[in-house]
C-alpha cells in the first residue's frame, strides 16, 4: 500500500502515502502563489510607507534640536549613510529688489551635490516641482516627485523647523518594481525545488506513519473475526500509538462482551426454567383455588338438593337460601380478589399516582365501619396527625387500609372491652399508618407466612366470618408495587398491622 491503490473487499483504497504527498505539495503552491501576489501589489506600497517612517524620524529629531552639535551632525551622518537620505538646512529668504528665493545653507549632509539640493529646494519654491503630495500640513509636505530628467523617483519633506529654518529631505526611490520581480522570480525557482524535495522527503516518511496504521488495520480486521488476541505493540508517542490503545481497548470490550454474551445465554436458559417454575406456581395456584371453593360449592349443591327433595317447612327453606346466597357471595368475593391479586402481581395494574390527604381517606374508611363497630362493640381511636398529603394511589392504599381494618375487626378480642387503634405518623419524608386490635397474638412461626397467598392461621375462625386468606397478599402486592414497607408484628395487648407511604413534595399546612 505504498504507492499503489489497493482494494479493501468491493471498497478501493488510495495510499496514505499519495495523498499526504499531494496534500503537502498543494498547500506549498497555495503559499508560495500568496507570497508572489503580495509582493506584486503590496511591496512597493510597504517600502514606501518605510521610507516615509525614515524622513518622519529625521524630521522629529531635527525639529527637537535648538542648536546642532557635533554629536548630532555625526548621528545625522550614520543615517544619511545607512538610509541613503540627503539633509540639508537652510535659511531661507526672499529678495525684493530681484524677486528671488535665496536660500543659505546651514548644514548639508548628502550623497548628493550641494548644488542638486539647492536646485531641488529652489523648484519647491518655486512651484515647479510636479509629483504626488503623500502627506501634507502646515508644518512639512511629504511628495514622491522625479529628477529633472524624470527618470529616478525620489521621495521628498519640505518642513519648517521650530528655529526658524527650512529642511529639506530627499531620498531616491528604487526601482521597486523591478526588485519585486526578481524577488517573485527567485520565489518560484526556490520554492519549485523546494516543493519537489519536499515532496520527495513526505513521501519517504509518511511512510513510517502509514506501516503502524496499515498494523492497525490488519488487527481491527482480526478482531471483527471474533481473534479478540490480536493486540497492537508499536513503541510509537503519538495518536497512532493512543488509537492503537483504543483497539486493545475495544478488543478487551468486545471479548467481555462476548463473554457476558455467553452469560446471558445461560441467564436465558435459567429463565426458561423459572418459566417452567413458573407454570408450576401457576398449576399450584390453581390447584389451592379449586380447594377453596370446593368447600362452598359442595355446601351450595348440598342444600339446593335439599331444597329440590322438598322442605315442608318455610323456615327451613329461607336458611337452605340464606346459605346458598352467603356461600354464593364468598365465592364471588373469592374470585374478584384473586382476580385482583393476579392483575398486580403480573403487573397489569398502573398506579395512578396523584397527591392526596391520607388523614382523610383513613378518617373516611373508620367512618364506612361505623355500623359494624357500633354492632360488635369495638371501641375506635384515631391519633396522631390531622392533615398529611402522600404521593400514591389512592384508590389501591384505600384497599390496604380497608383489609387492615376488616381484619381488625374480625380478630378484635378483649376482655375488658374491644378496641381499635389506628395511628397516623410521619416519619421525616414518611408517613406511617398502623391499625391494632385487642385479641389474640399470632404465633411466631405464622408471622413470616402471613401475608402468603390462602395462608389463614384459624382456618375455622377464618371461614366463620367469610376470609379467603387473599386479602393481606392484596396489600403486600399493592405496597411491592408502590416500593414502600409493610408489616405486622405482635403488641402487649394484640397485634399490629402497619405500612408507609411517601409524603408529597409540597404540602398544604
Amino acid at each position: 500500500m505504498s504507492g499503489k491503490s489497493t482494494k479493501n473487499g468491493n471498497r478501493k483504497i488510495h495510499s496514505l502515502n499519495r495523498e499526504i504527498t499531494v496534500i503537502f505539495v498543494a498547500i506549498m503552491a497555495l503559499t508560495i502563489g500568496a507570497c508572489i501576489l503580495i509582493n506584486t501589489f503590496f511591496l512597493e506600497k510597504v517600502y514606501v510607507r518605510d521610507k516615509q517612517n525614515t524622513l518622519m524620524s529625521v524630521y522629529t529629531k531635527l525639529n527637537s534640536l535648538t542648536e546642532l552639535t557635533e554629536a548630532d551632525e555625526d548621528e545625522f551622518t550614520a543615517i544619511s549613510g545607512t538610509h541613503n537620505v540627503g539633509i540639508g538646512l537652510y535659511i531661507v529668504m526672499r529678495d525684493p529688489f530681484m524677486d528671488t528665493w535665496v536660500f543659505n545653507p546651514v548644514k548639508i549632509i548628502s550623497y548628493e551635490p550641494d548644488v542638486i539640493m539647492v536646485n531641488e529646494l529652489r523648484r519647491i519654491f518655486s512651484r515647479e516641482l510636479k509629483g504626488k503630495i503623500l502627506v501634507e500640513n502646515d508644518d512639512y509636505k511629504i511628495f514622491q516627485t522625479t529628477d529633472g530628467a524624470g527618470t529616478t523617483e525620489y521621495l521628498e519633506m519640505i518642513a519648517s523647523l521650530s528655529n526658524g529654518q527650512f529642511m529639506l529631505l530627499r531620498t531616491p526611490l528604487e526601482s521597486i518594481r523591478v526588485s519585486s520581480q526578481i524577488a517573485n522570480r527567485f520565489l518560484l525557482y526556490v520554492g519549485l525545488g523546494g516543493i519537489l524535495i519536499s515532496a520527495v522527503a513526505i513521501f519517504i516518511f509518511t511512510k513510517k506513519i502509514s506501516k503502524p496504521i496499515l498494523s492497525l488495520a490488519s488487527i481491527s480486521e482480526r478482531v471483527s473475526e471474533m481473534d479478540f488476541e490480536a493486540r497492537y505493540n508499536g513503541k510509537e508517542k503519538t495518536e497512532i500509538a493512543v488509537l492503537g490503545e483504543s483497539i486493545n481497548k475495544m478488543s478487551d470490550n468486545l471479548e467481555k462482551a462476548f463473554n457476558d454474551l455467553k452469560t446471558a445465554n445461560a441467564e436465558l436458559q435459567k429463565d426458561n426454567e423459572l418459566k417452567t417454575k413458573i407454570d408450576n406456581m401457576r398449576k399450584e395456584f390453581i390447584s389451592n383455588v379449586s380447594h377453596e371453593l370446593k368447600t362452598p360449592i359442595a355446601l351450595i349443591q348440598g342444600y339446593a338438593e335439599g331444597l329440590k327433595e322438598g322442605i315442608s317447612e318455610e323456615s327451613e327453606r329461607d336458611y337452605y337460601c340464606d346459605v346458598i346466597m352467603d356461600e354464593s357471595a364468598k365465592m364471588n368475593t373469592m374470585v374478584k380478589k384473586l382476580l385482583d391479586l393476579n392483575q398486580l402481581e403480573w403487573g397489569e395494574d398502573v398506579l395512578n399516582t396523584e397527591v392526596f390527604d391520607v388523614c382523610e381517606l383513613v378518617r373516611n374508611q373508620v367512618a364506612s365501619f361505623d355500623i359494624i363497630t357500633r354492632q360488635n362493640d369495638i371501641k375506635v381511636t384515631v391519633s396522631g396527625v390531622n392533615k398529611c398529603f402522600v404521593n400514591a394511589d389512592e384508590f389501591k392504599i384505600e384497599e390496604v387500609f380497608k383489609n387492615y381494618f376488616s381484619n381488625a375487626c374480625n380478630h378484635v378480642k378483649g376482655e375488658c372491652g374491644k378496641r381499635i387503634d389506628v395511628s397516623v405518623q410521619k416519619e421525616e419524608n414518611e408517613v406511617k399508618i398502623s391499625v391494632f386490635n385487642t385479641g389474640d397474638k399470632i404465633p411466631d412461626e405464622s408471622l413470616p407466612h402471613l401475608f402468603e397467598k390462602f395462608y389463614k392461621v384459624d382456618k375455622a375462625r377464618t371461614r366463620e366470618y367469610g376470609g379467603s386468606g387473599v386479602g393481606l397478599s392484596i396489600v403486600k402486592a399493592i405496597m411491592e408495587a408502590h416500593h414502600k414497607d409493610f408489616g405486622v408484628y405482635n403488641a402487649d395487648e394484640g397485634v399490629c398491622f402497619w405500612f408507609k407511604l411517601d409524603c408529597a413534595d409540597t404540602e398544604e399546612a
